[in-house]
């Protein structure tokens, strides 16, 4: 009877899970954003140009566009556990060496570029396991009808790790050096990588510690053996291909504020390195208050609208205001009215982020990893183009014209989602799967 009574309550692995993916995305953007905030004194003292620095955040991009669907891919075959595990070690690595680039004093000329290139390269290609993989441990451990709100805590840990390192980063520098802020900050890596080791399964059901009742509220949509997906099916659905298309404008916008946000407001604001740190903050914060409200605004609406439409609702409303503020925010004459513009445009922008993620997951079926790391890849195509254009167009024009191509390109993706979301008559989410025999027990 004690033991019925036990099991009738479920157990909470699954939201340890999730708690577990936040840190990972908590720690992955500390891992890549600590660059942007300790550039300020490490440009100088490698004697890099604002364009060569805009060359270095790029080629963190482009190890983290090629490897988004091998990644993907790699984790539908062999899980998250061992996917996500050893890429969090690589981080850690590869920011160690990040703070280890010798200056031009100790090396010929260029060589500090180029070894920073590479270590950044590499790192990019470490993290594009990060969302793919999570997005398919979300649909592992989480049924439909909480995806929405499961993905954006996952991706509130994005937001709270950019609004943390601005501030973190900028006061540990100021006192330990920018090289030993790398130091530090890969230790976070390290950590997260032996948590998940030890704790996490790729599937709920082999998990020692969940028991039926939790079982039951899993996901029980496996597929009877691993294999690699037919990508070639894939690349002709043309909703993917549209997905994968309005996601570039994720890209655009986000990598804009990751990697040009605290430098915009220390240059052309006139912040202090410190003050700074801590206003770059502000906008971070309240992506962390709408990203969850985004989530659960999205399943409500699945609920009655289909998972396409309720998509379609949040990205029109989050895209059209980020776009529209982040023009507000240059054209702002008082920094007060552009802080807070830069505010809810972020905001807005990642209240929309968990939407993308369900809508891949729901359209892959069993190649959730696959299509995850395709969208992303399509998403790191526009951060590469952002990373690159921006500080030209600020060169050549000026900010306003610089954030003004981003509003632009969210207004695309908008007009891109009236035609993912054209898809006959409302789908519902099916009734909650019938408990399953916990596999541990034996039969009678």
């Amino acid at each position: 009877m004690r033991q019925s009574a036990q099991e009738a309550k479920p157990t909470t692995v699954r939201w340890w899970i999730l708690a577990m993916l936040t840190g990972f995305a908590f720690v992955s953007y500390l891992q890549r954003i600590n660059i942007s905030v300790a550039a300020v004194l490490m440009a100088p003292e490698l004697h890099l140009s604002k364009i060569q620095m805009g060359q270095i955040f790029s080629s963190f991009l482009v190890g983290y566009a090629i490897f988004q669907i091998p990644g993907g891919m790699f984790a539908d075959r062999y899980g998250s556990r061992i996917a996500l595990a050893g890429s969090a070690a690589l981080w850690g690595v590869c920011t160690v060496f990040t703070g280890m680039v010798p200056a031009p004093a100790y090396a010929a000329a260029g060589v500090g570029f180029l070894l920073l290139w590479l270590v950044r390269f590499l790192l990019g290609s470490a993290e594009a396991t990060t969302y793919p993989v999570g997005a398919l441990t979300v649909h592992n451990w989480i049924q439909p009808p909480q995806r929405g709100f499961a993905n954006s805590l996952m991706f509130a840990g994005t937001s709270f790790a950019a609004a943390f390192s601005t501030s973190f980063v900028s006061w540990l520098m100021l006192r330990v050096g920018w090289r030993r802020a790398f130091f530090f900050t890969s230790l976070p890596a390290f950590a997260i990588a032996f948590a998940w080791w030890v704790f996490s399964t790729n599937k709920p059901r082999q998990h020692p510690r969940i028991n039926a009742a939790e079982l039951a509220l899993t996901n029980q949509e496996e597929s009877a053996s691993p294999s690699m997906p037919d990508f070639g099916s894939l690349l002709r659905n043309h909703k993917i291909l549209l997905l994968c298309a309005s996601y570039v404008a994720e890209g655009y916008l986000l990598f804009i504020y990751v990697f040009w946000l605290y430098i915009y407001l220390v240059d052309v604001r006139g912040f202090s390195i410190m003050n700074g740190g801590l206003v770059a903050a502000l906008p971070w914060l309240t992506g962390l208050c709408l990203t969850p409200l985004g989530g659960f605004a999205a399943d409500r609406l699945a609920a009655s609208h289909g998972r396409l439409v309720a998509a379609k609702y949040i990205i029109l409303v989050g895209y059209t205001t980020a776009g529209v503020l982040l023009f507000v925010a240059a054209y702002a004459p008082a920094r007060a009215l552009c802080v807070a513009a830069l505010c809810l445009s972020v905001g807005f922008l990642m209240a929309a982020e968990a939407s993308f993620w369900v809508s891949a997951t729901y359209l892959a079926g069993p190649s959730a990893g696959a299509v995850s790391g395709l969208m992303n890849t399509a998403g790191i195509v526009g951060g590469i183009l952002s990373t690159s254009l921006i500080p030209v167009l600020a060169a050549r024009f000026n900010w306003l014209v610089a954030f003004g191509s981003a509003t632009v390109v969210a207004l695309s993706c908008v007009a891109l989602w009236f035609l993912i979301a054209k898809e006959p008559g409302r789908v519902r989410f099916a009734p909650p799967v019938p408990p399953l025999p916990d596999p541990r027990e034996g039969t009678l």
